[in-house]
């Protein structure tokens, strides 16, 4: 029979899982730095905006049908492809032609508004694959926003106190405005205004 281990038991400050108990219960006891604290905090939002985003990929509805019709056109969209991260504090999310979606983590009180802001960026993407979207020509940026925001439940009366096509026209003015051809705001009012002529005639 082998003689039992003399080695001395492993000194507790020294243990991993010591330390990571040690961390949490600082973070919860509010004994933490204000860096561990925000660190803390950006993960646990990241954690929850994956999490969301895993179960919106494969149960609502909406995320399910453009995943499917995107897969459809030829530009299927991997998990990978569609990416938690912190944003400043002026969109939820956004849309990067080369094939990948932004959703800010951080900025969801509820899943049913990342569902909403996946959805519309999902529009963006499928916009981009079947109809090659120009991004710097305002009137087919415009159109794109027109689409995702009357598609997406971005304007459903419970979230917007305007209805219809005055929630649509108020957002598509914004994202265009954000573009970086959109010289100022009488511009991208008047490509928003021109396609909205053109879609409700």
């Amino acid at each position: 029979m082998a003689p039992a281990s003399s080695a001395p038991p492993a000194d507790p400050a020294e243990s991993q899982a010591f330390q990571r108990w040690l961390k949490k219960a600082a973070l919860l006891t509010g004994f933490a730095t204000p860096e561990e604290q925000q660190r803390y905090n950006e993960e646990q939002k990241h954690l929850r905006c994956e999490k969301w985003k895993n179960e919106l990929m494969y149960y609502s509805p909406s995320v399910v049908f453009m995943l499917k019709h995107l897969k459809l056109s030829g530009c299927a969209v991997p998990p990978s492809n569609i990416v938690c991260a912190p944003c400043d504090l002026t969109r939820s999310g956004g849309f990067n032609p080369a094939g990948a979606i932004v959703l800010c983590q951080g900025h969801f009180a509820e899943k049913k508004h990342m569902e909403d802001t996946l959805t519309h960026e999902l529009i963006h993407m499928y916009d981009h694959c079947k109809f090659k979207v120009d991004w710097y020509n305002l009137r087919h940026h415009a159109c794109s926003e027109i689409r995702a925001n009357s598609l997406s439940g971005d304007c459903r009366w419970l979230r917007e106190l305007d209805r219809g096509h005055t929630c649509v026209r108020r957002r598509a003015i914004l994202s265009v405005q954000a573009n970086p051809k959109c010289p100022d705001e009488a511009a991208a009012e008047r490509a928003v205004n021109e396609v909205l002529g053109e879609l409700f005639q």
